[in-house]
């Protein structure tokens, strides 16, 4: 499970004995919020991939639980009718031979026991295995259950984290800035022609610019930062997760840290796998920055990026 990160935010009226922050501090205080904001949204996006991924074990332990259950049907009815060919034809079962006192027949009946054993040892075995199997496969749908609902009150919580802090954010910007907000509308400036499965991201990203962030949004209409990745190469014909640390750490992104080997569409990793942009060029990048704010088109330099990784 992931840790919940409380927001320790401070707007310029919380202590009245102290002066209010200069517009640098304010600033500063904004992108602290906004950082540890992002961070809950991707952390809600890691919950959402492990639920989904718990929902599919579940569907597989559901489905392979009705053949086995069928198996089990048909050892045990094999098994009864071992039994009752024992009991009629005067051999003893293991508990009998073992709690037997007369010392005189043991021998005799650990020769009809070896003998049933013997005979009817794969048919024996089957049933052992099979029940076990049944046993493993309801213990472990019990387990996915319970990891289900655990889950569940995960994503709530984060959910209602996120909302408590989203309006201390919004807070600290009018003061910062008034009640206007930073639209940028959608863009209409050339875009680069890119070849292949990367011109096809770094194209859709473009059309993106100007729609507003939404926490754990993947389109059409809002996205936030591993979204608008996984949506741009989306379109390109390959899979990326719905988040920032998995897209850094998936087998089919080559990760580098050298920044000359740079190309339009690699993605850009920042604050070890909390955001995520796509490059697009000359510099500059394409991400959804965080609450409030529209994707935007930008310079790569928003903060100094940790690693690149390369769509394969």
């Amino acid at each position: 499970m992931v840790a919940l990160t409380a927001l320790a935010i401070t707007t310029s009226g919380a202590t009245a004995a102290h002066a209010a922050p200069s517009e640098a501090q304010l600033k500063k205080q904004i992108e602290t919020a906004s950082n540890k904001l992002e961070d809950v949204s991707e952390a809600y996006n890691k919950t959402v991939i492990a639920q989904k991924k718990t929902q599919a074990d579940i569907v597989k332990l559901n489905a392979s639980l009705k053949p086995t259950k069928e198996a089990l049907a048909q050892a045990t009815t094999r098994m009864s009718k071992i039994a009752t060919s024992s009991y009629m034809t005067g051999r003893v079962g293991p508990a009998e031979v073992l709690l037997s006192s007369n010392q005189r027949d043991l021998l005799q009946r650990m020769s009809y026991l070896e003998q049933l054993s013997q005979s009817n040892q794969l048919e024996i075995d089957n049933y052992t295995e099979t029940t076990q199997t049944f046993a493993d496969k309801q213990a472990a749908l019990k387990t996915q259950q319970t990891k289900q609902g655990l889950q569940a009150k995960e994503l709530n919580a984060q959910k209602a984290t996120y909302k408590k802090d989203l309006e201390k954010l919004y807070d600290m910007r009018e003061d910062l800035y008034g009640s206007a907000t930073e639209s940028t509308g959608s863009y209409t400036g050339p875009i680069p022609k890119i070849s292949g499965d990367a011109g096809v991201a770094v194209t859709f990203a473009f059309k993106q610019i100007g729609k507003p962030y939404g926490f754990g949004d993947a389109g059409p209409g809002s996205y936030d930062c591993s979204g608008l990745t996984m949506a741009a190469w989306a379109a390109a014909g390959h899979s990326l997760p719905h988040s920032a640390a998995q897209q850094k750490n998936k087998p089919h992104v080559k990760f580098f840290t050298d920044k000359s080997q740079l190309a339009a569409g690699d993605l850009v990793f920042y604050r070890s796998g909390g955001h995520v942009a796509i490059y697009v060029g000359d510099g500059m990048i394409i991400d959804a920055p965080s609450a409030g704010r529209d994707v935007l088109h930008r310079t790569i330099n928003i903060m100094t990026p940790d690693g690149y990784g390369r769509v394969l």
